[in-house]
């Protein structure tokens, strides 16, 4: 299974990097991750509990950290193994590089393989928690270093002036099923 997609992050680029390589960032973006030990220089040990469709498992793995550029580029190696459930290997090349607006484009093209009862669920469910994990991985890692999203409601830039449509004129609302169908 091959994926590939990029983060625009708020961030300079030293700042992106010096994160990728914090191991308690890395536990806390982990979905799932129970514990999280080691360095990048000697490689990480976790442990991951996961379900994967009707598969639930705790997988037991290594991550190291090859190909380094400092501050622009790496590969992350790992594998993890879920007992009956199987294993999940793979590399995940990232890549950084500023962007205009003075934060960091992060992106990243993951080659993964899974085994045992996991290769058993289809390419189709393996394939959409893969994307699911990556996704919910770079949304939690930009969080950690451009900090939580403001709230619901609350704006960012000031409200412009509006003045809201008569009453007859208001666009009706429709139900979700109308939406879907009409």
């Amino acid at each position: 299974m091959q994926m590939s997609d990029e983060r625009q992050i708020a961030a300079p680029p030293a700042t992106v990097w010096t994160a990728l390589f914090d191991p308690d960032v890395l536990k806390a973006c982990v979905p799932g991750c129970q514990e999280l030990s080691g360095s990048a220089s000697e490689g990480y040990e976790a442990v991951v509990v996961q379900k994967v469709g009707p598969v639930k498992a705790t997988f037991k793995g290594i991550v190291t950290m090859k190909d380094v550029i400092e501050g622009e580029s790496c590969t992350l190696s790992g594998e993890g193994k879920g007992g009956a459930a199987g294993f999940a290997k793979g590399d995940a090349h990232v890549r950084l590089t500023p962007a205009e607006n003075g934060g960091t484009l992060l992106s990243y093209e993951v080659d993964a393989k899974v085994g045992g009862k996991l290769a058993q669920l289809g390419s189709r469910i393996v394939d959409g928690f893969a994307r699911r994990m990556a996704g919910e991985f770079f949304d939690r890692f930009q969080a950690e270093i451009e900090g939580p999203p403001p709230a619901e409601g609350q704006e960012t830039t000031p409200p412009a002036e509006a003045t809201p449509p008569p009453p007859d004129e208001a666009p009706q609302k429709k139900s979700w099923i109308k939406r879907v169908l009409g």
